[in-house]
């Protein structure tokens, strides 16, 4: 028989996940509570039933420009609660997420990873489909493909694509260029 303190435990920590973003999928995996306890628990928090579909299965998406300078940010703060401060395993992804998104709100970006992306970042990691390389260049680890050469990689950051970027300056500067015809800039 389950305690009413580990059951409410459990009813918490779903709570935060859904609050984070979690898909029901990240729920049943992460808590001891039923599916139709956490459909219940996820239409009382968000107030809508939660999406239906597939969760992220390819490592190939981490490894991409952007998503892999916020995938190795996430999961260096992760790691490092895990490694250097000790905390076990849920807790620290939760702190890591949450300081994740505090870091990139703070540079007045978007959080390009999403809680569920970050989840299943961790479990890439846990079976050896990705690995962190140092960049050459500036030393920092990055998230790569598990057993890929390392001794000449670069980062997106020292190395970034020729279209880095270049989509939010178009973007800005069609906002600049609408405003000067409106005569509001």
């Amino acid at each position: 028989m389950k305690s009413l303190v580990s059951e409410m435990m459990q009813v918490q920590l779903a709570i935060e996940l859904i609050e984070l973003g979690a898909r029901l999928q990240v729920l049943e995996t992460e808590t001891e509570l039923s599916r139709a306890r956490l459909i219940k628990l996820y239409k009382e928090v968000r107030g809508v039933s939660p999406p239906k579909g597939m969760l992220p299965f390819s490592t190939d998406w981490f490894v991409t420009w952007l998503p892999n300078i916020h995938a190795s940010l996430f999961y260096n703060i992760y790691r490092s609660l895990c490694d250097d401060i000790g905390c076990e395993r849920l807790p620290a992804f939760v702190k890591a997420y949450r300081l994740y998104v505090e870091h990139v709100m703070l540079e007045e970006n978007e959080p390009v990873l999403g809680l569920t992306r970050a989840w299943t970042l961790v479990r890439f990691f846990e079976s050896d489909l990705l690995q962190l390389s140092r960049c050459k260049e500036c030393r920092g680890p990055f998230v790569a493909h598990a057993h890929s050469p390392v001794q000449h990689f670069v980062c997106g950051i020292c190395q970034p694509p020729s279209r880095a970027g270049k989509t939010a300056r178009s973007r800005q500067s069609k906002i600049d260029d609408h405003h000067r015809r409106a005569g509001t800039a």
